[in-house]
């Protein structure tokens, strides 16, 4: 019997059934350095963002192909939309 399809939808790995991958890079972003780990507050914040976004695509941003829950970890990231929606953070 062959799998059922995925379901597309403008969410995160989580909410995409892709539970395995989520808990990877939940692994991924809490072992960032300090330096380079977006605060907690500002992470939710662009992770809001991104779940409006149309480019979101089951936890991946249709612009640049990354996962959208590693670029916002990052301090030193931003958006890839022009203009960006969300900007790298200044230390």
């Amino acid at each position: 019997m062959a799998d059922a399809p995925r379901r597309q939808c403008r969410c995160l790995l989580k909410e995409a059934g892709e539970a395995e991958m989520a808990a990877s890079i939940a692994e991924y972003v809490a072992m960032l350095d300090e330096a380079v780990r977006t605060a907690e507050v500002d992470y939710r914040a662009r992770l809001a963002v991104c779940e409006g976004c149309d480019a979101l695509m089951n936890g991946t941003c249709r612009l640049c192909g990354c996962y959208v829950e590693t670029r916002a970890a990052k301090k030193g990231m931003a958006c890839p939309m022009v203009p960006p929606r969300w900007t790298k953070i200044e230390d």
